[in-house]
């Protein structure tokens, strides 16, 4: 039997598709469901719970009901149940990946890469639940002034389809270290890993403390404006930010918003023609989530004297990729996520080639008769690309890359921040001087330096400008999610 086969057999879609909080499961009050469908093959995977305003009222009813007994958790209790959570998600990595390479159409060995990191953010703040401390102040003689960290109540998470399981498991760490009961709404397309997550994690946590909810639009408009949720994390699109945010304005909540990109790789004349081409496969992404990621470095900017080499090593690089099906151990790049990705995708390179740009390679669907009944698309590469292009001004959340000249730092580094894009910037060159010069300078929350795409446990992420507001994947996620408290003393003499 072969792998794909084996792992086809293993598993089976999660029994569970209602929303899960107070600990139970629980139909929605309309019984309104919503279809999910594997992108690979067309097939369909059943249905689960659609939310509205009544279903989101009962599960913040239950994570604010929950919340008083967690915030007053011994804080070394609440870590040992998020270091228990974690070890299931490593238990059954296998499963959890293989949901969502069929619910997704991410690659199975890279949704493996996703269970290992969501499970090491959680063991991380785990680790830092006795780091919330505040801090004395000396302010005279007679006064005791101090700070507390405490935490703010509901939290609510708000996901993508491009990550499923990582932009739910990998985040609710922070919350609940801190304190907080949390709620999770996965994306609609690709709510599956979630639902089995709440299935496996039954029993760990005290009812209500984790809560997921599946649905749409409403219930995530209904969350963000919801008057006992504390705080939204958003993960999406600019203008998705843009309504959780005006959502939000009501409460005036904290948020945390990781927005979009078109971020952009810089190779410098020094740079070597197939470390650019390694660099620009990674930065995009293409084996990771077939390129459907705001971090992606889909602008790529080739010195004038190395382009036509580099271009080379790019489009060599990009045809070795191995495009198949997501269950295939040895696939490296998938599909997309979904009917409206795939079409918005090739929209996209027919209008490159309408504005003057040369597919170097790829820019079709995929030939493949295996791959035929799913959204897949060849990993195209456009050179001959100029800033005014639309393909290098918007972002595709494809495979899509564009290829561009420059010459001159000071206008290289004026076109690159000529966007309201800033979430990450990669740049390839053996000068010292000059990485730390350009990265001072891009407008960027996140900086690579000859390296592209990587993420660490504990590095802040996050992006300037319309690429988001706040820090994730650190100390920095896990203050935002607490509230500061003074508390002066005025001492008897």
């Amino acid at each position: 039997m072969s792998a794909r086969e084996q792992a086809m057999t293993a598993f089976a879609v999660p029994a569970r598709r209602e929303h899960y909080y107070g600990g139970a499961w629980h139909r929605s009050l309309s019984d309104a469901t919503i279809a999910v469908e594997n992108p690979a093959t067309g097939e369909r995977l059943g249905e689960v719970a659609a939310a509205d305003t009544k279903d989101v009222e009962r599960v913040v009813s239950a994570a604010r009901d929950a919340f008083p007994g967690w915030r007053d958790t011994p804080v070394q209790e609440r870590a040992r149940l998020i270091r228990t959570a974690s070890a299931i998600l490593r238990e059954h990595a296998e499963e959890l990946a293989w949901l969502d390479a069929i619910d997704g159409g991410n690659p199975l060995q890279a949704m493996l890469f996703d269970v290992g990191i969501s499970a090491a953010y959680m063991d991380y703040f785990a680790g830092l639940v006795t780091e919330m401390h505040g801090t004395t102040i000396p302010v005279g003689p007679g006064v005791l002034n101090y700070t507390l960290r405490e935490p703010l109540g509901v939290v609510a998470r708000i996901g993508a389809f491009n990550h499923p399981l990582l932009f739910v498991a990998g985040k609710v760490g922070a919350p609940l270290a801190a304190g907080n009961s949390i709620i999770v709404k996965p994306a609609e397309q690709t709510p599956l890993s979630a639902l089995r997550i709440a299935d496996l994690w039954h029993g760990v946590f005290p009812p209500g403390v984790f809560n997921v909810i599946t649905g749409g639009r409403e219930a995530g408009a209904a969350l963000a404006g919801h008057p006992r949720v504390a705080k939204i994390g958003f993960i999406g699109s600019i203008n998705g930010g843009r309504a959780v945010m005006q959502s939000a304005s009501g409460t005036l909540k904290k948020l945390t918003l990781e927005l979009g990109g078109k971020n952009a790789l810089i190779a410098c004349a020094d740079a070597s023609a197939d470390e650019i081409g390694e660099g620009v496969v990674r930065g995009m992404n293409f084996r990771y989530v077939t390129g459907q990621s705001c971090n992606s470095t889909s602008r790529v900017y080739l010195h004038e004297s190395i382009h036509d080499a580099a271009l080379a090593a790019i489009v060599r690089q990009v045809a070795r990729i191995k495009v198949g099906l997501p269950t295939d151990r040895d696939t490296e790049m998938g599909c997309l996520s979904s009917r409206a990705q795939f079409d918005k995708t090739l929209a996209y390179i027919r209008l490159g080639q309408e504005e003057g740009a040369r597919i170097a390679y790829g820019g079709k669907q995929c030939a493949d008769p295996r791959l035929a009944n799913g959204y897949f698309v060849e990993p195209t590469v456009f050179a001959d690309v100029t800033d005014d292009m639309r393909i290098a001004r918007e972002e595709i959340f494809g495979p899509v890359v564009s290829i561009l000249r420059w010459s001159d730092e000071e206008d290289l580094l004026r076109r690159v921040n000529a966007l309201d894009y800033g979430l990450t910037a990669s740049i390839w060159t053996h000068d010292l001087d000059r990485a730390h010069r350009i990265a001072a300078r891009v407008e960027a929350g996140y900086v690579w330096i000859n390296d592209a795409s990587t993420h660490r446990v504990g590095v802040p992420f996050g992006g300037y400008k319309q690429s988001g507001i706040g820090r994730e994947e650190s100390m920095d996620e896990l203050l935002a999610c607490t509230q500061l408290k003074n508390v002066s003393v005025a001492l008897r003499p």
